[in-house]
Parts: C-alpha cells; sequence; structure tokens
C-alpha cells in the first residue's frame, strides 16, 4: 500500500529535509524550504519482489535513423545543431515576455505543414493563443490546440491513438500531476511533470518541447536535475526594451554547445537575423572614444560586436565599476593589467562597461578590445573606425592568440573593416615538419600584431603611453 510522507523540500535547488529550516545548506539561500506532501509509491527496499530482465541490443542499429526535422526556421535549427532529433526533449527557458511562446507557436506552425503538432497550453486559454496566431499570421495553420495542467490526462491524450510529430508544453512550471500533494511549480511538481513527459516522448518517438521560466538570477526556475534530464537546453536571451533577442544552447547532446541564433523582435512576430554582425554595427558612430569593434565567435558563427567604454572622474572614495554583457572579475583584471604592466592611472575614475546590441560574450578573446575601448576612453583618442580588435590578455600583459582566427578576420573584411589589431602568430608546423606563419593576406586587412598589451597604448597618445621599461613589460 502506498504509504503518503512529509518532507521539506527547498524549492532553489530541490534538497530534502526531515524538518523546516530557514537557510538550504545545499545551496545556501534563505526562507526557501517548504512543506511538501509526496505518495512512495515504491517499497524503501528491493528484498521480496524479483526485477524482470532487460534486453540488451547491438550497438550498431539494424536500420538508418530517422533524418533531422527541420522547424523551418533556420536559426533555431541552427542552434539545434541542425535540426530536431525524434524522441528528443527540448527545454527552452527565458525571462517573462522575452518571446518563448512566440517562437515555439512560430516553430509549430511552420513544423505543421509536414507534421502533426500539438501545443498545450497552462498559462493561457485557447482564444488568447488563437489571438496570437492570427497577429503572427499563422491563423490557419494545422496545429492540434489545447489548454491542459493536468500531467494525467495529458499523457493519457498523446498515449490514445497515433501520437504528433511535436508537442509543446507552456509551459512545465503550470503542470501538475495528481498524485503529488503539492503546488504546480514547486520542485516535486516540476520534477515528476518532466519526467513522466520525457518517458512518454522517449517511448512514443516524438518530439518534446519544455517551455520554463527562469529565475531572478537568471536561472531555469526548479530543480537543477530538469537540465540534466532533458536532452538540448536552450536560453532565451536578450532585453524586452530592446528589438534583438539571443538564442543560445547551454547543453546539446545531438549538436554543438555554444551555439546562438539572433532574431528580431517585429510586431509580426520573431525574424530571423541571417547577418547579426551587421545588425549589431548598424547604429555604431566611429572616431567616438571609447569605441572598440570586437571580432567574437559564437558557437561555429563570427559576430562582430561593439564594446563601448566610458571613464569618468569620480568623486567616490570607491569609483564605481560597471559592466553590462561582459564578466565583471575579467574587467577588473584587465583593468590591473594596464595599471601594472603599462603604467595607466584609473583610480579616481568611474569605468563604464557595455556590449552594444544586448548581446552578452563569455570568452575571453574580447580582453584585448575591452583594453584598447578603455585606453581610448581615458586618452581620449579613438580606435580608427575601420579596426577590429581581438585577442586574449595574460596576467603579464601578453597577448594571447586565440581559435579561429581566419574565421574572423573573414567576416571583418566582409563588413568592410581595413584593420585588425590581433595577437602575434605563433608559427604553425605542418606535416613535414615545416614552420610557417599564418597568411593574412588573403583577407585583405592590414594586420598589426600586438605582442603585449602595452602595443595597444602605443596606438594612442604617448601621452599615455610610457615607455616599457618603466611599466616593467618585455
Amino acid at each position: 500500500m502506498a504509504k503518503s510522507t512529509t518532507s521539506f523540500v527547498c524549492q532553489n535547488c530541490g534538497a530534502t529535509y526531515t524538518k523546516w529550516a530557514g537557510k538550504c545548506d545545499a545551496c545556501g539561500e534563505w526562507n526557501t524550504i517548504a512543506e511538501e506532501a509526496a505518495r512512495e509509491s515504491a517499497p524503501k527496499g528491493l528484498g521480496g519482489k524479483a526485477g524482470r530482465k532487460i534486453a540488451f541490443v547491438d550497438l550498431k542499429a539494424e536500420g538508418t535513423p530517422p533524418p533531422r526535422r527541420s522547424t523551418g526556421i533556420g536559426e533555431l535549427d541552427r542552434v539545434c545543431g541542425g535540426g530536431l532529433v525524434a524522441g528528443s526533449a527540448i527545454l527552452v527557458g527565458g525571462d517573462p515576455g522575452i518571446g518563448k511562446s512566440t517562437l515555439m507557436l512560430q516553430a509549430c506552425g511552420m513544423l505543421a505543414r509536414n507534421a502533426t503538432v500539438a501545443y498545450i497550453t497552462g498559462e493561457e486559454a485557447v482564444d488568447q493563443v488563437r489571438l496570437r496566431a492570427e497577429r503572427l499570421g499563422l491563423a490557419k495553420a494545422n496545429v492540434q490546440l489545447a489548454a491542459a495542467t493536468n500531467v494525467r490526462d495529458i499523457i493519457a491524450s498523446l498515449e490514445a491513438g497515433t501520437p504528433p510529430d511535436v508537442v509543446v508544453i507552456d509551459s512545465i512550471q503550470t503542470m501538475y500531476a495528481d498524485n503529488v500533494e503539492s503546488a504546480p511549480g514547486t520542485v516535486t511538481q516540476v520534477r515528476t511533470c518532466a519526467h513522466e513527459l520525457i518517458r512518454v516522448a522517449k517511448r512514443r518517438g516524438f518530439i518534446l518541447f519544455l517551455v520554463g521560466h527562469v529565475t531572478k538570477e537568471g536561472t531555469l526556475a526548479g530543480p537543477r536535475v530538469l537540465e540534466h534530464m532533458v536532452d538540448t537546453v536552450l536560453y532565451f536571451e536578450g532585453d524586452r526594451g530592446h528589438q534583438f533577442r539571443i538564442l543560445r544552447a547551454v547543453k546539446n547532446r545531438f549538436g554543438a554547445t555554444d551555439e546562438i541564433g539572433v532574431f528580431e523582435m517585429t510586431d509580426a512576430g520573431l525574424s530571423e537575423v541571417l547577418n547579426p554582425s551587421a545588425l549589431f554595427l548598424a547604429e555604431r558612430r566611429g572616431n567616438v572614444s571609447g569605441s572598440c569593434v570586437f571580432a567574437g565567435l559564437e558557437g561555429t558563427r563570427p559576430v562582430l560586436v561593439e564594446i563601448q567604454a566610458l571613464v569618468a572622474p569620480s568623486a567616490l572614495g570607491t569609483p564605481r565599476r560597471a559592466v553590462v554583457g561582459w564578466d565583471m572579475a575579467r574587467l577588473n583584471m584587465v583593468i590591473a593589467v594596464l595599471e601594472a604592466r603599462c603604467g595607466l592611472a584609473f583610480t579616481g575614475h568611474d569605468l563604464y562597461l557595455n556590449v552594444a546590441g544586448g548581446l552578452r560574450i563569455q570568452e575571453p578573446a574580447a580582453d584585448l578590445a575591452v583594453a584598447a575601448a578603455l585606453v581610448s576612453a581615458l586618452s581620449g583618442n579613438p580606435v580608427p573606425a575601420d579596426t577590429v580588435v581581438f585577442g586574449e590578455i595574460g596576467l603579464s600583459g601578453e597577448v594571447r592568440a586565440v581559435a579561429q582566427r581566419d574565421v574572423r578576420l573573414k567576416e571583418a573584411a566582409k563588413l568592410g573593416f581595413k584593420q585588425a589589431w590581433v595577437p602575434r602568430s605563433a608559427k604553425k608546423t605542418d606535416a613535414s615538419g615545416a614552420q610557417s606563419k599564418p597568411d593574412d593576406t588573403k583577407t585583405g586587412l592590414s594586420i598589426k600584431s600586438m605582442g603585449h598589451v602595452q602595443d595597444v597604448v602605443s596606438q594612442f597618445s604617448e601621452a599615455t603611453a610610457p615607455a616599457r621599461s618603466k611599466a616593467g613589460g618585455p
């Protein structure tokens, strides 16, 4: 007979306790432990009941696996690794109002042209979804629509007859299992509902999309195990007041991670941005101090973005350090290197750093571009408008090489840039043992090699570029 037990579960990480406590020892959060009543459906021990034998198969499949299914949205296919895999579970997370439901409805409308699609909403009524579909021009799309929150009813509907090819659950936080005595959205409910839906998707072979909310810290709401249960985790990033949206893959069992898709929010929904570099630089003003173009790499796609820096005198004892779109710890390291190795003085100045366009940069190749923007803002001399910069900076001030140098330079040349400040290239060794340097003449760019961060400082006014021997550089 099933036994009902009461436990205290942390709503942030899912840790279980026998009694209530103000602080969770697992994640360190306060006031996140809530009482939940769960039902044990299996005995605690394995004795007394024999298990059934499982069947083993060869690693090599007898037939060819089904091809990936295209969503009809190129940016979504790129992030998913080239299309959707049958039987996969995809978790899409993002801030409220960022466009998750809009993206899912547009994908359903495109998929419905050659597949059966079911869209199950737990947040809106059917008429509300129809109004959005009409605004997006998808009113005639052959999408099966339903409003439900009971997972038992949803599974029974999917089990009956031929299952659809694609199922969208919007959102997983609104679903509930009636055998779990806790409110929808709690850790136990989210974990149980997701497990049951994923189990059915794997057995029946349909593609499952789970839409999830994020917390104020930017992580997916619910237990961390939810991200381990699914095959792909996609984050929808961006500011609701900005037209750009970034779809980023942080986990993908069937493709590359750290791939991004770029969208633009319009009155007619989300539209794909085929050339994000040109869009990010569309409003850039040349010959402005503190502005520098960084040639970055997001997954397999080169992306050029503008990095803006502002250095202003501060009347505070502790000057402000503010950064948007980059790592604050990385910014402090670059400032320390410029002060210790180049003799620059940022003390007594407020520093503001911004990555234009709402994109968040994570790779260390942006160090050199950030340093160039800071020195430009401090000296008042602009970086040449036709110049791109990339390179990693070490603590001793050396500029280290970064991956995919040729891809970055080709993207810059395609957008009309004439000059590049890049790390000093190490010699390459081919199969015969001969050494050669990379051939940068193919891109048509004028290359300036930077071996030390002092080489960047020297590109600006001599008043802010003291002798390297005095600063301790090589």
